[in-house]
């Protein structure tokens, strides 16, 4: 918060001229922040990845990756090792 109050205090030190150069730098940074994220966005190299990603996009809800569309929590790495060992028959309960 000390960082905005310096900030705004300088601010109000400008003339409006100086205030509208300090804006479009910021716009500026803010552009180029913005490009730098869509590069680096993960792009799928193989059809198969293409196809996984699409799936994954689809099913992901905005912002929360631990949970799908419709709902239900994605597994952790522990829980689909148990999966797997149920599945083979490998894993049993005592």
């Amino acid at each position: 918060m000390a960082k905005e109050k310096q900030l705004l205090e300088h601010w109000r030190e400008l003339t409006p001229e100086k205030q509208q150069k300090v804006l479009e730098f910021v716009e500026s940074l803010k552009s180029e922040s913005e490009a730098t994220s869509i590069n680096t966005e993960y792009i799928p190299q193989t059809p198969l990845a293409q196809k996984l990603w699409e799936i994954r996009q689809r099913a992901m809800t905005s912002g929360r990756s631990e949970t799908i569309a419709s709902g239900i929590k994605l597994l952790t790495a522990a829980e689909i090792e148990q999966e797997l060992a149920e599945h083979r028959g490998g894993y049993r309960e005592s």
